[in-house]
């Protein structure tokens, strides 16, 4: 079934009606849909992973773990899941130093030096729902852009011409402005030019997924936002992005529909970090042995300033906790692939790439329409889109792969050969 495009909204001419309703939605629940019930057009799948991950969130203690614990976690050649609850706790902290050799024993061991390299490409930034937190939410008064054909495909020759091989697709979460073949075009044009081709885009049902795989695409990257369902609800207000269960089942559809490969994340800061990395990696640890053929990957994005929004700041998400997490991934899922985006500085990305992270975002921008001027060092305001955050990372590919070089490490743009 299709899904009816019902949320947009021209948030540079609201109505009084408009200004009411957004205000009802922001202080009466009641006005709000349910956030656990699908939507019409919206797949249900059979699977029991999302009752075994919201348990173990749920009867997670962190308070309850001791040093003893930690010590013991670090001890075991292969980390249980008890384990990890351990290196997640506030226990650990005094034991980041251990963590991180364990880590970079267990990197070394799977990745080898090896640290892989990416842009992402926005095509789009209107978007149906209304995410208090996020720069693209409907009711943002932002510059919206939507490439055509050309500007897809031109934006694509300048980041090939970079010399980048693998690119992450994202729009704004709107059927109505980019339906899936919309999506899927921007796919076959960029399976001309990348060898590797990734989306982070609204979830979809199964044969979606089937249809954009058959475009092209490799992998698909969902951020479940919060696993916290009761902090999900009053951040995300409208649109379908408010139904937690359809988006937590997104990479377990997407698997059904052929990818090769999902990636996991948390915006750390949203609810409580220590229980939403826990969710995060269980997730995946779950389709991990339900899908064994598929390669598995988690993010570790912490929230950043927005347009219009001076009051969006990780919610006790520093990074020596953001350090103790990834470490704590990488000992519980060894052969994960991780993902440090340039949300994060240049000093921690150097850093972290050395220890536990193994792919890392260049030359990035969250605007539409600005990488030959990103490129080029000349700006035209007026025919870009909007970001959806600010970056703290602005390396270009050439200097990141110089850096990666210069830190011993080797830059790897493609792994994969299709026969």
């Amino acid at each position: 079934m299709k899904m009816e495009n019902q949320f947009f909204v021209d948030a540079d001419n609201l109505s009084e009606e408009g200004l009411a309703k957004k205000h009802r939605l922001e202080t009466d629940p009641s006005c709000r849909t349910n956030h656990m019930e699908y939507m019409e057009g919206m797949e249900q799948i059979q699977s029991d992973v999302r009752e075994k991950v919201m348990k173990e969130m749920a009867e997670y203690d962190y308070s309850k773990y001791t040093a003893v614990d930690v010590r013991r976690a670090l001890e075991h050649e292969v980390c249980s899941l008890e384990d990890f609850k351990a290196l997640l706790s506030p226990a650990a902290e005094p034991f980041l130093e251990k963590m991180a050799e364990r880590a970079r024993l267990e990197t070394s061991r799977h990745f080898g030096n090896t640290v892989y390299l990416f842009t992402p490409l926005y095509i789009s930034n209107y978007c149906e729902n209304y995410c208090v937190y996020c720069g693209f939410n409907c009711y943002n008064k932002i510059h919206r852009m939507k490439l055509n054909r050309e500007q897809m495909e031109h934006e694509m020759k300048v980041i090939a011409d970079s010399g980048m091989e693998e690119i992450l697709i994202l729009t704004g979460e709107s059927r109505g402005a980019s339906d899936v073949k919309y999506i899927g075009e921007a796919c076959k044009i960029a399976r001309k030019y990348f060898r590797m081709v990734g989306i982070e885009v609204y979830p979809m049902n199964t044969e979606d997924y089937k249809y954009l795989h058959e475009c092209g695409v490799d992998y698909v990257t969902v951020f479940q936002e919060t696993y916290d369902t009761d902090c999900y609800e009053k951040l995300h207000l409208m649109g379908h992005k408010r139904v937690w269960p359809y988006r937590f089942e997104s990479q377990e559809r997407a698997l059904m529909g052929g990818m090769r490969g999902v990636a996991f994340s948390a915006l750390l800061g949203l609810s409580d970090f220590r229980k939403d990395a826990l969710a995060t990696a269980y997730h995946c640890y779950l389709l991990q042995r339900k899908y064994p053929q598929a390669e598995m990957s988690l993010s570790c994005p912490r929230l950043r300033p927005i347009i219009n929004n001076d009051k969006i700041n990780p919610l006790d998400v520093g990074e020596r906790q953001l350090c103790q997490i990834i470490c704590a991934y990488r000992i519980f899922l060894p052969y994960v692939g991780i993902t440090v985006s340039s949300r994060e500085s240049g000093q921690f990305r150097n850093g972290i790439v050395k220890i536990a992270a193994t792919k890392v975002s260049a030359g990035v921008s969250t605007g539409i329409g600005d990488h030959e001027q990103k490129y080029s060092g000349e700006t035209d305001v007026d025919a870009c889109g909007d970001e959806q955050f600010e970056i703290e990372d602005t390396r270009s590919f050439h200097k990141m792969y110089d850096d990666m070089s210069a830190g011993g490490l080797q830059p790897v743009l493609n792994d994969y050969v299709y026969v």
